[in-house]
């Protein structure tokens, strides 16, 4: 297998069809895909929907479950030994990021120049206009992982990114919600590894259309990002 593709679900019911739709159909240029899907205790119906309509309906798709939410970290560590690629990438259940930038995110892989990509919503994509100080909110995330761990990211909290298999198997995560972002930058830092960006586009949702991370996941994510970078 190519490329595993994991997608953490939670409440996310509205789009969950659409966007394994999008996933599935996308171009890769040959690479054979694989889906991993983790239920991370959805309430919404997003359950059934995998039960009834994915899990054993479509080839190349697995499922897992949790019995109860856990957090995004919870739901990559649970993906992670069912992913057979050589490639893993990230993925979100709602349409803020778009499958069709992935063949650009792989191509640093693919030729050999990368060993982690990261894509970027700050370096001219088309992107939703969408909240000021989350801006700033992510902005500074970014400033203080690059002060920590001498990178030039400009985007450190973005959802999208792709890793050789073997980096994200050897990482040892630990963090269950949204510090999964600052942990595996800070992870991936102190190892030296060669680490690009790439420019996505990025159509960010509105509380009320189902967005979760809030100014509590950024409270958190200082913390992860100490700690990581220097107690870890």
């Amino acid at each position: 297998m190519d490329l595993s593709i994991i997608i953490p679900v939670y409440n996310e019911n509205a789009t969950l069809l659409e966007m394994i739709g999008h996933v599935r159909a996308v171009d890769l240029d040959g690479l054979e895909r694989e889906i991993v899907l983790v239920d991370d205790g959805s309430t919404d119906g997003s359950t059934d929907t995998l039960r009834n309509q994915v899990e054993g309906k479509m080839d190349g798709v697995r499922v897992v479950y949790h019995d109860v939410n856990r957090g995004k970290g919870a739901a990559i560590r649970s993906a992670i030994p069912e992913c057979t690629g050589k490639f893993i990438v990230i993925q979100d259940a709602d349409l803020e990021y778009d499958p069709r930038d992935l063949p650009a995110l792989l191509a640093p892989l693919r030729d050999g120049r990368a060993d982690v990509v990261f894509g970027t919503r700050f370096a001219g994509g088309p992107h939703r206009v969408m909240f000021f100080w989350h801006m700033v909110g992510n902005r500074f995330l970014t400033f203080l992982s690059n002060m920590l761990t001498n990178l030039n990211l400009s985007d450190m909290e973005v959802g999208y990114k792709v890793f050789r298999a073997d980096i994200l198997r050897a990482a040892n995560l630990k963090s269950n919600r949204f510090g999964f972002e600052p942990e595996i930058t800070a992870k991936v830092a102190k190892r030296k590894l060669r680490i690009y960006e790439v420019p996505i586009s990025y159509a960010g949702r509105d509380y009320a259309q189902g967005k979760k991370i809030t100014w509590r996941d950024g409270l958190a994510a200082l913390f992860q990002i100490v700690r990581y970078r220097l107690f870890d």
